[in-house]
């Protein structure tokens, strides 16, 4: 069954292209359709919430999710994906080693930030190394003419940071820029223990020479912004941790 993006409470982007902000954490997830494909971005904080989020992407697409980004690995991104079961699966180069020595520490966080222990043990169990490390860019053809930009920009918020760009596939569709959480509109961009400082400004001047000024970007909490709200972003991150 086909539905609309109301109908399953996801804001239409462009054709083809929407997100949702789950509850809890304010997680935005994204969602980009091609020919007989669907490509997920983040899986949401916990299994039960991957499963929904699978659900409905199906829903709206009428077949399988074929394909899963992961933006970075905190738990309200990552935690979801093994509902994702036979998913291509992609994450920047270094996420595998996080998903394989971290273990513990993305449980921990979790169950910090309010995730129930039980919820944060069973993702943990689950979690598997993506099977597609971007190093670089990586360009995912999804069919039906729409191709897709994986680019690992960071280090940044964390060290491992992937963007995802939707150039536009109709007169009048804007190019779509998925951050993770390189942007934040909904509170002041977090910067934890995995935060690399000083390379984060120069992670979001890639992001925006990615994009351009013409692009929307879709943070990985909050509203959607435009180029002018990345570069004050920048300009306070660099003011924040002393550099340029």
């Amino acid at each position: 069954m086909t539905v609309t993006w109301e109908e399953v409470e996801w804001e239409r982007l462009a054709a083809g292209v929407g997100r949702c902000r789950l509850p809890g954490w304010d997680c935005t997830t994204g969602l980009v359709l091609g020919e007989g494909t669907a490509l997920v971005v983040d899986a949401g904080s916990s299994l039960a919430e991957g499963a929904w989020v699978r659900a409905h992407a199906q829903a709206l697409a009428g077949h399988r999710v074929t394909h899963l980004a992961l933006t970075h690995p905190h738990f309200d991104h990552v935690f979801g994906a093994a509902a994702f079961a036979g998913a291509e699966v992609y994450g920047a180069v270094g996420l595998d080693t996080v998903f394989a020595f971290e273990r513990e520490g993305l449980r921990l966080d979790a169950m910090r930030h309010g995730l129930p222990a039980a919820d944060a043990d069973e993702a943990v169990d689950a979690l598997t190394a993506p099977r597609h490390l971007v190093s670089g860019e990586w360009t995912l053809d999804l069919g039906g003419g729409r191709q897709v930009l994986l680019a690992n920009v960071g280090p940044g918020h964390t060290a491992y940071d992937l963007v995802v760009l939707v150039p536009g596939s109709a007169p009048g569709d804007p190019e779509i820029v998925f951050c993770g959480d390189l942007v934040e509109e909904s509170g002041e961009p977090q910067a934890g223990p995995d935060a690399v400082p000083s390379r984060w400004p120069d992670a979001l001047d890639r992001l925006l020479a990615l994009g351009g000024d013409d692009a929307l970007y879709v943070p990985g909490h909050g509203a959607v912004v435009d180029a002018a709200f990345v570069r004050r972003q920048r300009d306070e991150l660099a003011a924040r941790f002393g550099v340029s």
